[in-house]
C-alpha cells in the first residue's frame, strides 16, 4: 500500500528538534523532552547553534549537519528564524515541520506577513507544515510526543484534531484521568499550510484510529474540509466540538434571508450534511466518542430504560424528551414476560422500574428481555446504590445479559464518581458507562444524530436534475437578465426581473406586468384579471410594503387607477429620492388553506450558497422560524429540511384544514437548489412570501441580489459549492462498432439496485478479475461505497442499454494525494465490442481533468484482454515480483 503522502508529518520514524535546549521551562526544553520520554521508534536529534549537547546526548549546530535526514522537523525558535528554518530543512532533505513558535498572525499585520514568509518558503522547499502557534503533534504507535502539552496520551483508537492548543491540552488532561487513548493529537495552530481537510485525509486511510473528535473554530477552505468529513464519516465516526456559536457582531444585508443565515448555521447545516455529529462541551465530545466508537448503531431511536429506582428513571425519561429521543413502548410479550419475572408493583411501562430491592439476576433478566423487544431500539440500563445489590453484581449480570446482542446497550452507575471497578467492567465488555442518567440519554442522542446525519451523507443530488414536468433552464435567459443589471450599474434585480429569472428554471411564478403609467397600470390589470395587486417598481425600495408600495384586492379598473395614483403620491412622499420606474400588477394570488413561506438562497463567506425554509411573511425576522442546508438538494434533503421547521407542522392537515401541497414545495427548493448549482452570480435571493396550498405552491414575491465579481454561469467542478454536485455535463453516449449508440453517465446514489444487478449478472470469472477474489455478493457498505461517491475527488461512469448497467469504470484517490487508482468491469455478454476502451478513454480523461498527475490499475496476470487494452491507451506496465498482479501506469 502506498504510504500518505502525510505520513512523515503525522507518523514520523526519525524527528529533529530545532531549538533543543538545557534551560529548563524553555519550549525546546519540554519539547525535548516529551520527544524523548515517548520512545520515539527511531532517532531524535537536538540542533542548537550555541550549544554541543542537550541533557547527555549530541546536539547539531545545522540540520545539514545531522548524520541523516530526518522525516520531521520540530521548530521552537523565534518567529522571526523559521522561514530561514524552513528553506534549510527543505536543502537538507526534510520534508515536513511543525512549528511550535508563536509570533505570527495572532499578533497583527507584521505577524500575518511573517507567516506569508513561511507559507512561502514551504512552498519553495517542498516542506509540509503544521501550525505555526500550535501546541505539536502526537503519534501512540510510533513513540512520537512533539508537543509541550502536560500530559501523553494513552494509546487507543482515537484521533484528536484541535486548532486550540489550549484545549487540545485540556482534553489530554481529561481523557488521561478518563483512560481514554489516542491514535493521534494533531494540534492544527494557524493551520497557514496543513489543515483540517488533509489532516482527516490521513486518518481515513488509517486502520488504526476508529473515530475522530474534533474542535473546530472555523475552517478555510469549505470543499477540502467538506470533502475529507464526508469521506471519513462513510468509514468512521466523526465529532466536532464548534465554537463561537453565539458570536457577536452584524452583517449589512438587504434581505431577509441575508439576515437570518449566521456563520454558525452555516456551519451546523454543514456539518449535519457530513455525517458528522456536532457536540457542544468537550465532555460531549468524549461522551459521543465512546457510544460512537463502539460500532453499535441502532436501526430507530426508541430508547428503553431498565432501572432499579424510580427517581433516576424519571429523570432519565424527562432527559430524553428534551433531547428529543422517544420511548420505547414496550411489546405486549416482553410485558408478559416481565410481568412473571418482576415483582406486582414494577412500572409496567417503561422506563421499567424493577423496585429496589432487585436483584442482580432481576437487573440481567429485565435488560434481556427489553433488549429482545422488536420495538425496542437500543436500552440504558441504569444502577442507584443499594445495599441488596452490590454495583459489581449488577454490572455483571448486565454484561452478560448484552452478550451476543447487536442493539446498542449504555449504562449509567449513579453514585460513586471515581472510576470504579464495576464501570471499568461494563467498559470491558463493550458497554459505554456514565455517571447520570442525563449523560447516558446525551451519549444516546449523539448516536441518534450521528444515525440521521448518515442518512443525510448518502444523499448526492444532480446540479440539473429536476422533475420530469420541469423545462431545463434557460440559460441564455438568465445570462441575458443579469447583463441588462449589471449594464445599468445595478447589483439588485427588480421583482419583474427576479420573477423572469425564476420562470427560467420553471418554477412557479404569477404573469407580471410592468406598467409605466396610471393607465398601463389599468390595462395590465384589465388583461390579467381581477382581482388584481400592484407594487412599486424601484431599484431604491427594498421593502415594499414599508412604503406603503403595495395595494392588494383590487376589484375593478377604477379601484386600480385610484390606487396606482394613490401609491405614487405615497411613496413618493416617503422616498422622494426614489427611482420609480412604475407598478407591477400581477393577479391576487388567494387560495383556500394558504399558508405563507419563506424560501431564500444567501452566500456564505465559507461554504457558499446556503438554502433557507421556514415561516414567511412580514415578521419573518421577528418570528425567526427558519432551516438552513447546504445545496445541492434533492427530495429527501429538501423533505428534511423543511422539518426541521415549526411551521412544518401547520403544512400538514389539522381539523378542517387540508395539507399543503408538500411535493410542490420540495420541487420549489429543490429549482432553488439547481439555481445555486448553475448561477455562481446568486448572492441573496428572497423567496417571500411564498403561498403554499392544496394545489401546489406559488412565488408571490422574489428579490434578488447580484455578485458582479462571479461568472454568469458555473465553472468547472463548480469551485463556488462546498459539495460538488452531480456531474451532469459528463453526461454522453458512445458509438459502438455496431454504430449502436449506448448512453454513459456518472453513477448515482439511487444507482444501488442497478449496481448490485450489474454485479449478480457477471460470471464468476469477470468478477474474480474484478475484485481478485470469489466474491459471491456485495455487502449492503460496498454497494453503498460504490454508488455514495464524492464528486471532488472520485467517479465512476456508466454505460447503460435498456435501462441496466453494462459496464462500469471507476477511479479513486489514492493516499499519496497525487494519483489515483482505476477499474474496469464490462458485462461478459458486452465484451469485445469496444466499450471498454470508449470507457477508460472517457474515464482517463476525467482524472486527467480532476487534476490527478497518473492512473494506475491493477491488472491480474490472467487478464490478458484488461491488459492489452492498457497497453493500447498508453498505460506502462509495472510488475510486483513474486505476485501475479501487474501495475500499470499512465501519466498525465
Amino acid at each position: 500500500m502506498v504510504p500518505h503522502y502525510l505520513q512523515p508529518l503525522l507518523a514520523p520514524r526519525s524527528v529533529a528538534l530545532v531549538g533543543a535546549t538545557e534551560r529548563e521551562g524553555a519550549l525546546g526544553n519540554i519539547v525535548y523532552r516529551n520527544i524523548a520520554a515517548g520512545g520515539l521508534r527511531g532517532p531524535l536529534y537536538g540542533v542548537n547553534l550555541r550549544r554541543s549537547t542537550v541533557l547527555g546526548h549530541p546536539v547539531y549546530r545545522r540540520l545539514a549537519d545531522l548524520p541523516q535526514a530526518p522525516e520531521l522537523a520540530v521548530i521552537a525558535t523565534p518567529a522571526r528564524t523559521v522561514p530561514s528554518l524552513i528553506e534549510e530543512a527543505g536543502k537538507a532533505g526534510i520534508h515536513a515541520a511543525v512549528v511550535l513558535s508563536a509570533g505570527f498572525s495572532e499578533t497583527g499585520a507584521a505577524g500575518r506577513a511573517l507567516q506569508d514568509e513561511a507559507v512561502a518558503a514551504a512552498k519553495r522547499a517542498g516542506v509540509r507544515m503544521i501550525g505555526p502557534n500550535c501546541l505539536g503533534v502526537m503519534r501512540t504507535d510510533c513513540g512520537l510526543n512533539a508537543t509541550f502539552a502536560r500530559t501523553a496520551a494513552h494509546p487507543g483508537k482515537l484521533a484528536l484534531v484541535s486548532q486550540s492548543g489550549a484545549i487540545c491540552g485540556a482534553i489530554l488532561d481529561w481523557a488521561h484521568a478518563a483512560q481514554l487513548g489516542f491514535t493521534s493529537v494533531v494540534s492544527l495552530g494557524a493551520a497557514a499550510d496543513v489543515d483540517f481537510g488533509e489532516v482527516l485525509d490521513f486518518l481515513v486511510a488509517d486502520a488504526s484510529t476508529e473515530a475522530i473528535l474534533m474542535y473546530v473554530e472555523g475552517i478555510r477552505d469549505a470543499r477540502r474540509a467538506l470533502s475529507a468529513l464526508r469521506a471519513a464519516a462513510r468509514v468512521k465516526p466523526v465529532v466536532a466540538l464548534k465554537v463561537g456559536r453565539y458570536q457577536s457582531g452584524s452583517r449589512a444585508v438587504s434581505s431577509h434571508t441575508g439576515a437570518l443565515v449566521g456563520s454558525d448555521e452555516v456551519f451546523d447545516a454543514a456539518l449535519r450534511r457530513s455525517g458528522t455529529v456536532r457536540v457542544k462541551t468537550y465532555t460531549q465530545l468524549f461522551a459521543a466518542a465512546r457510544v460512537l466508537a463502539r460500532g453499535r448503531f441502532p436501526e430507530g431511536e426508541r430508547l428503553a430504560i431498565v432501572t432499579n429506582g424510580g427517581g433516576p428513571g424519571v429523570v432519565a425519561a424527562d432527559s430524553a424528551a428534551e433531547m428529543g429521543v422517544p420511548l420505547a413502548a414496550l411489546g405486549a410479550q416482553t410485558i408478559a414476560f416481565l410481568n412473571d419475572k418482576l415483582p406486582a408493583q414494577w412500572s409496567h411501562a417503561n422506563p421499567v422500574d424493577l423496585v429496589g430491592d432487585a436483584p442482580a439476576e432481576r437487573f440481567g433478566e429485565a435488560v434481556a428481555t427489553v433488549l429482545a423487544d422488536p420495538g425496542v431500539d437500543a436500552v440504558l440500563a441504569m444502577y442507584s446504590p443499594v445495599a441488596v445489590t452490590s454495583p459489581q453484581d449488577a454490572a455483571q449480570a448486565v454484561a452478560q445479559a448484552a452478550a451476543g446482542r447487536t442493539k446498542p446497550l449504555l449504562a449509567a452507575w449513579l453514585g460513586d464518581i471515581t472510576q470504579s471497578e464495576s464501570r471499568s467492567d461494563l467498559e470491558a465488555h463493550g458497554i459505554p458507562a456514565f455517571y447520570t442518567p442525563e449523560n447516558a440519554v446525551e451519549a444516546f442522542s449523539f448516536l441518534c444524530s450521528y444515525r440521521r446525519n448518515q442518512r443525510q451523507l448518502l444523499e448526492v443530488p444532480a446540479a440539473r436534475a429536476r422533475p420530469d414536468t420541469a423545462p431545463a433552464p434557460d440559460l441564455e435567459r438568465t445570462d441575458a437578465i443579469r447583463a441588462a443589471a449589471l449594464a445599468q450599474g445595478r447589483t439588485a434585480l427588480n421583482e419583474h426581473e427576479a420573477k423572469e429569472l425564476l420562470a427560467a428554471f420553471g418554477l412557479p411564478v404569477p404573469r407580471s406586468i410592468l406598467a409605466a403609467d396610471r393607465d398601463a397600470a389599468v390595462a395590465a390589470a384589465r388583461e390579467i384579471g381581477f382581482p388584481a395587486v400592484i407594487k412599486i417598481q424601484s431599484p431604491d425600495i427594498t421593502h415594499k410594503t414599508d412604503v406603503g408600495g403595495v395595494r392588494l384586492s383590487l376589484q375593478s379598473e377604477d379601484m386600480v387607477a385610484s390606487a396606482f395614483d394613490d401609491m405614487m403620491r405615497h411613496v413618493r412622499a416617503l422616498r422622494p429620492q426614489a427611482r420609480i420606474e412604475g407598478a407591477l400588477v400581477q393577479p391576487m394570488l388567494r387560495y383556500r388553506a394558504q399558508r405563507e413561506l419563506l424560501v431564500g438562497l444567501a452566500t456564505d463567506p465559507v461554504f457558499g450558497p446556503v438554502v433557507s425554509f421556514g415561516s414567511g411573511g412580514v415578521a419573518v425576522e421577528a418570528v425567526r422560524d427558519t432551516a438552513l442546508a447546504l445545496p445541492p438538494l434533492n427530495a429527501v434533503l429538501a423533505l428534511e429540511l423543511m422539518q426541521r421547521t415549526r411551521i412544518h407542522r401547520l403544512l400538514g392537515a389539522y381539523r378542517d384544514v387540508p395539507a399543503a401541497d408538500l411535493e410542490a414545495l420540495v420541487d420549489l427548493l429543490c429549482g432553488v437548489s439547481r439555481m445555486a448549482c448553475v448561477l455562481p452570480w446568486l448572492k441573496e435571493m428572497d423567496l417571500n412570501p411564498v403561498i403554499a396550498h392544496p394545489g401546489g405552491a406559488i412565488v408571490a414575491d422574489a428579490r434578488v441580489v447580484v455578485d458582479p465579481a462571479q461568472p454568469a454561469r458555473a465553472a468547472a467542478h463548480y469551485p463556488h459549492m462546498a459539495i460538488h454536485p452531480y456531474p451532469a455535463e459528463l453526461e454522453d453516449e458512445i458509438v459502438l462498432r455496431e454504430g449502436l449508440r449506448v448512453p454513459v453517465r456518472p453513477i448515482r446514489p439511487e444507482d444501488a439496485e442497478l449496481e448490485l444487478r450489474f454485479f449478480d449478472g457477471l460470471s464468476s470469472r469477470s468478477r474474480f478479475q474484478r475484485f481478485m477474489q470469489h466474491l459471491p455478493r456485495l455487502s449492503p457498505r460496498m454497494l453503498a461505497r460504490f454508488t455514495q461517491l464524492d464528486y471532488g475527488r472520485e467517479l465512476a461512469l456508466v454505460a447503460l442499454h435498456g435501462g441496466e448497467f453494462i459496464a462500469v469504470g471507476r477511479y479513486s484517490p489514492n493516499s499519496d494525494g497525487t494519483t489515483a487508482e482505476f477499474a474496469l468491469t464490462v458485462a461478459d455478454a458486452w465484451q469485445g465490442k469496444g466499450l471498454g476502451r470508449a470507457l477508460l478513454e472517457r474515464l482517463c480523461a476525467a482524472a486527467r481533468y480532476a487534476g490527478y498527475e497518473a492512473l494506475y490499475g491493477y491488472i491480474l496476470e490472467a487478464n490478458r484482454e484488461m491488459l492489452d487494452l492498457a497497453r493500447r491507451l498508453g498505460f506502462v506496465e509495472e510488475t510486483r515480483t513474486g505476485t501475479d498482479v501487474t501495475v500499470v501506469r499512465r501519466l498525465k
